[in-house]
């Protein structure tokens, strides 16, 4: 039985292959990408289908890299109602670029997805969430660049990301640009993360419930879920050499990812991030 009827939560999925993770760069360099075996299309398509049969729709965070090879797959997620969003074009940290750098890279992703899906791409996530308070400005430039809302900034403690004093819900960062993070849960005077990816694996499921059921009732506001195509990836070629830390992160539960989904999809009401926090006037229309 699906929980708290009257709230839509946003699902997030970050398009992107599992040598493109950025706790891989170490260990697998960028001009390998085209000699990999890319996956990502199969399991995508795994996702649109487990989405129909749940009536679940979803936001979908795609790289350029990714769209440029594969134009047929984004037309098939806006096809199937769900919405196109930018992950900039190659998956770089925002830290790691120069501000016109990035707006080279947020820009191309942008005009190269919405020629390809004839529709307006309208939000933009940050590759490992890496816009934070050392990097502000970034927001500035995603304003310059068009967009009209960025899931960039996680508000937790973590080694790679993080800014735990931002705001837990959304809000308006700039004129026109509004900033919605993933979910966490506020115990103990400590925001703990309870939106997806490495820790949605690594908790029980009922755990997980627990605490975005707990946002409901605490807090009233939708939830902002996210996870990769990877993760439901059994399959996916193992990586070498990687850390131990690194390896746990990546591989831990990824055979249990898909049925916990489902569990998911079952137990919550799921939306695109335009339709729940855009205002109806700024919704999603095709390109003229």
């Amino acid at each position: 039985m699906r929980s708290t009827p009257s709230i839509t939560n946003a699902l997030t999925i970050d398009v992107e292959d599992y040598f493109q993770v950025s706790a891989f760069a170490p260990y697998i360099e960028r001009r390998e990408w085209d000699l990999r075996e890319c996956r990502v299309e199969r399991n995508v398509d795994r996702i649109l289908a487990l989405l129909q049969d749940n009536n679940a729709h979803a936001t979908f965070f795609t790289l350029g890299w990714i769209a440029e090879r594969y134009p047929a797959l984004v037309r098939r997620i806006v096809d199937s109602g769900h919405e196109l969003a930018s992950h900039g074009y190659g998956h770089e940290r925002v830290s790691d670029l120069s501000e016109e750098a990035f707006f080279h890279d947020i820009h191309h992703a942008k005009d190269l997805l919405e020629d390809i899906a004839g529709v307006r791409v309208q939000g933009y996530r940050a590759p490992s969430f890496s816009i934070g308070s050392g990097n502000l400005w970034a927001l500035d430039t995603l304003q310059r660049a068009g967009y009209r809302y960025s899931s960039s900034i996680y508000p937790i403690r973590h080694d790679h990301y993080g800014m735990p004093d931002a705001p837990r819900f959304a809000y308006q960062v700039r004129d026109g640009l509004m900033e919605v993070p993933p979910t966490t849960l506020r115990i103990f005077h400590r925001n703990l993360p309870s939106s997806g990816g490495g820790y949605f694996r690594l908790l029980p499921y009922a755990l997980s419930r627990w605490m975005l059921r707990e946002v409901h009732r605490q807090d009233h506001s939708p939830a902002v879920f996210y996870f990769h195509p990877w993760e439901v990836d059994v399959e996916q070629p193992r990586v070498q050499g990687i850390s131990f830390k690194t390896h746990f992160r990546h591989y831990v539960n990824i055979g249990r990812m898909e049925r916990r989904l489902g569990h998911l999809l079952r137990d919550f009401h799921w939306g695109r991030m335009d339709h729940i926090f855009l205002s109806p006037q700024a919704k999603e229309v095709p390109l003229v």
